[in-house]
């Protein structure tokens, strides 16, 4: 069951947040942060923490795992709207979300891991100051996990990418414009026409273009700015070496076959032409930034469209299990 808590720098809003308490030495030093996308509140990733959940105790695997820790942004889910959308012409960019990010990993640290109890009867290691983090995060909510780790180096020690969105893109020049000068109708697929093509490009001016307005208030005007390429700069974690990433994409036909059947109506074709390869290079890109050892993927989720955590949580549990060991490994050697 979600909570409130009302941040030290914005103390008149609510913001709604879940904290599960780990156990073992890695709960004091370690908190794996679930990061949503614009459309997914928190409640999104109740299923892959079951799954986890359910995984350590299987698996005998639980004598050390860390806190977990979901949210609602401000203007989403349960939280109330953005105290800053007043002085900034009803909106806030990705920064200040990031800056609230980082206040309510600092607090939840401070008040709730002192109350975690060693359930399983071993000494715990002393408390850090703060955590060594791990994102799981979706979408923009991978944005946000790379723009983080970017601006507080030497803090995530681990990220799970669940199909980024291509944060350098507008997502309509993907596909070429058929009315610009020396259009060439042959880059079509064959089962495709000019006009579905317009039609395409339309559709994902007036819902994917960042300049369009969300729910949450979110401007994300400035973010192809803030991270113009895919794979720079790299990225660095605690002992000014890169966290381990895990990149995950989404599968193209399932993917595809979302977008033709829904609201959209985008031929699978023009999907699997133009969109599908760009953001399979894009996945390609947040591989290297970090050390190729120190990296996984792309990894493809058989049978997932763009909300792997909805489409296959036991899959995103199993992931997330795989990277934590890594982290674990690493604080034992």
């Amino acid at each position: 069951m979600s909570e409130i808590i009302r941040l030290p720098h914005k103390p008149d809003t609510p913001l709604s947040y879940r904290f599960l308490p780990g156990q073992g030495p890695l709960s004091t030093t370690h908190l794996v942060v679930f990061l949503n996308g614009l459309i997914v509140s928190q409640a999104g990733w109740e299923l892959t923490i079951e799954h986890l959940q359910k995984r350590w105790t299987e698996h005998s695997r639980g004598t050390s795992y860390p806190s977990l820790l979901t949210y609602d942004r401000y203007g989403q889910g349960e939280s109330s709207r953005d105290p800053t959308d007043e002085q900034n012409g009803g909106v806030h960019d990705i920064r200040e979300v990031v800056r609230d990010l980082h206040a309510l990993v600092q607090y939840i640290w401070e008040t709730k891991t002192r109350n975690i109890q060693n359930r399983s009867g071993v000494e715990q290691a002393k408390e850090a100051p703060q955590p060594k983090l791990v994102f799981v995060s979706n979408s923009i909510g991978c944005v946000i996990a790379r723009l983080y780790t970017e601006t507080y180096p030497g803090i995530v020690e681990g990220l799970l990418l669940l199909d980024s969105n291509i944060a350098n893109s507008d997502l309509v020049s993907v596909f070429p414009d058929p009315d610009a000068p020396g259009f060439d109708p042959k880059v079509l697929p064959s089962d495709a026409t000019v006009e579905e093509l317009r039609r395409t490009r339309a559709a994902y001016d007036s819902y994917f273009r960042p300049s369009v307005p969300n729910p949450e208030h979110l401007d994300r005007r400035n973010i192809a700015d803030l991270l113009p390429l895919s794979d720079a700069p790299p990225l660095q974690g605690p002992g000014s070496i890169g966290p381990w990433i895990t990149v995950v994409g989404h599968d193209w036909e399932t993917f595809a076959e979302e977008g033709e059947k829904g609201f959209m109506n985008v031929p699978k074709s023009l999907t699997n032409t133009f969109l599908n390869p760009e953001w399979s290079r894009y996945n390609e890109g947040l591989v290297r930034l970090t050390q190729p050892e120190r990296a996984r993927g792309p990894v493809i989720a058989t049978g997932c469209g763009h909300f792997i955590q909805r489409d296959d949580p036991a899959f995103v549990a199993e992931l997330t299990e795989n990277l934590l060991e890594k982290v674990k490994a690493g604080t034992t050697r």
